[in-house]
């Protein structure tokens, strides 16, 4: 567990080495003259999904000459984020762009920021009420169906997986999970879910202890479908210790600087993810574009690539989708730096 540890902290410090160059804010914003501060609140700060976002938070603030700031508990809990809510609050804060831990629990805090006209951004929360605006990357159920497709050809087309989620709080995760089930009874009927879905806090090793757990009391688990970021380093190692990387595939949201490791070893088979540095960008540009009371509409370029076409809700009008994600296996991912 030490051993983890010390990875993932070294994957922080050093993994996203390469700077985010997402977009061009200063043409949507160019007869914008006044200043704003914007605060980005994640739900876990000092994880390499979140260092990555805060590359495309600080590269907005360096080319428009706006505050942006980054930040967030260090551990996964809603009252910890609320605090961070409430101090951004009593900072003055024209806005707030969130990915929250739990949707639900910070509705109230939310809601008395918009009272005070602070304008709330968020993400990874298609079902929040209290944002002005939410930009997610993809279709929550298409992601989940896609990363079902994957894991099925890699279990064969049989057999027993299990799912983690960073919070069943957590909107987004529970939907991409739901959209691999839902994918799984209608193409596969040989593979089923074993038991309810795994909480592991956004954590690796939680996800580690949780993994090693599932696999000594089921044996006939042949599949891992993760929605954190933490479930590939954590169950890529304890594949990876009991010697199962022939046994038992892994499919999971993540990135390559936080399990780089476990794809060469093969221990975990494919991460797929959207680059976190294009939305911390585009978080903070909708955030000035909603203070200035700038237009929203459906097909409008955000001059960032994934993101120049950008489609509305057919039932939420305030909620935005993306275009796509990225597949990473052992044979491309020396193509990413992050």
């Amino acid at each position: 567990m030490k051993k983890l540890n010390l990875i993932m902290a070294l994957l922080v410090l050093f993994g996203c080495t390469k700077k985010a160059e997402v977009g061009n804010a200063k043409e949507l914003l160019k007869d914008v003259k006044k200043k704003y501060k914007i605060v980005t609140i994640v739900k876990i700060d000092g994880i390499a999904w979140f260092a990555r976002m805060r590359e495309g938070v600080h590269q907005f603030a360096n080319e428009t000459g706006h505050t942006a700031t980054l930040t967030g508990p260090t551990e996964a809990k809603a009252e910890l984020q609320i605090a961070h809510i409430e101090q951004a609050i009593k900072d003055g804060a024209d806005a707030i762009a969130v990915v929250p831990f739990n949707v639900e629990a910070l509705e109230p805090v939310l809601k008395k920021a918009r009272e005070k006209g602070i304008v709330v951004i968020a993400h990874e929360a298609s079902n929040m009420k209290n944002a002005d605006y939410i930009i997610e990357a993809f279709q929550n159920i298409e992601y989940g169906s896609h990363l079902m497709d994957h894991l099925a050809k890699l279990m064969n087309y049989k057999g027993k997986y299990i799912g983690f989620v960073g919070s069943k709080d957590s909107r987004t995760h529970m939907e991409w999970q739901l959209g691999a089930e839902i994918r799984q009874r209608e193409k596969y009927p040989n593979i089923s879910r074993e038991g309810d879905y795994i909480e592991s806090k956004d954590n690796h090793s939680i996800a580690y202890t949780q993994t090693v757990k599932a696999l000594k009391k089921n044996r006939k688990i042949n599949g891992i479908l993760g929605s954190p970021m933490s479930t590939a380093p954590g169950a890529g190692l304890a594949i990876e210790e009991l010697g199962l990387k022939d046994k038992v595939s892994i499919v999971s949201t993540s990135l390559v600087t936080a399990c780089s490791r476990y794809l060469e070893s093969g221990s975990v088979d494919l991460i797929s993810f959207w680059d976190p540095s294009k939305v911390g960008y585009i978080m903070n540009l909708m955030a000035v574009m909603a203070l200035e009371k700038m237009e929203f509409k459906n097909g409008m370029n955000f001059r960032v690539d994934g993101y120049t076409n950008v489609q509305i809700d057919k039932r939420k009008k305030n909620l935005f989708y993306g275009a796509g994600w990225t597949d990473v296996t052992k044979k491309n991912m020396h193509e990413y730096t992050f």
